[in-house]
């Protein structure tokens, strides 16, 4: 029997008809931050994103942390807690669809934990501009968009931006290309895992430099694609 794979995702919830395993939401108030029962999700990103992992390994358990609030708003702080949250759940994967403009030493402190207990976080970066946070961590997936890709690709950018790229189709208005990009780039290395329990992270860099569909930057730039 093949062990359990638990994926954890980190946005602003999911639809009520995506099973998750586990869910929680973290939030700030005057009294600072608090916890507590997932809300819906208001904005629909999480829902897609969720979407785009499922779509690819649909067997995976999926654990929600929920923090953006109704204007698309979170900090570092709500995705600290999060971070922690999920490697309480016993996860192996962590998708980031979200990037930070600045960089905090929590979050920063919170990734390595990941890293040393072996989990691997997906984080989005945009194609173009300023590096942002979780993304530009040391150990942590870079991951855009690529218009080349079809559902079941992906790229290999190997750029000063990204180290990845995936599927950016069904993109829309709220929903950026590397979000999207990064979600279903989690769900490809979901389903390897599924069939390779235990993989290191060097063994999953190398299956996917191995398998991807394109090797090097998109000659244009993405239209649908932003942080």
């Amino acid at each position: 029997m093949k062990p359990e794979l638990r994926i954890g995702v980190i946005d602003s919830g999911h639809a009520a008809h995506q099973p998750a395993n586990a869910g929680r939401r973290f939030f700030l108030t005057p009294r600072g931050l608090e916890e507590g029962e997932l809300q819906e999700d208001a904005l629909g990103h999480g829902s897609a994103v969720v979407e785009a992992i499922r779509k690819r390994a649909p067997a995976a358990r999926l654990c929600v942390a929920q923090v953006f609030d109704q204007r698309g708003v979170t900090s570092a702080l709500q995705v600290v807690a999060a971070l922690y949250w999920l490697l309480e759940q016993g996860v192996c994967l962590i998708n980031l669809s979200l990037g930070l403009r600045q960089d905090r030493q929590l979050l920063r402190l919170a990734c390595a934990e990941a890293a040393a207990r072996g989990v691997l976080l997906c984080a989005s970066s945009p194609a173009q501009g300023e590096p942002v946070y979780p993304a530009s961590y040391p150990g942590v997936l870079r991951v855009t968009g690529d218009a080349r890709c079809s559902a079941d690709q992906w790229s290999w950018l190997d750029t000063a931006q990204a180290d990845f790229a995936a599927c950016v189709r069904g993109c829309g208005p709220g929903q950026a290309g590397a979000s999207l990009g990064c979600a279903a780039l989690s769900g490809h290395i979901a389903a390897y895992l599924q069939t390779h329990p235990g993989a290191s992270h060097p063994q999953i860099r190398q299956w996917l430099q191995a398998h991807a569909a394109y090797h090097g930057p998109e000659r244009r730039h993405l239209s649908c694609q932003r942080s």
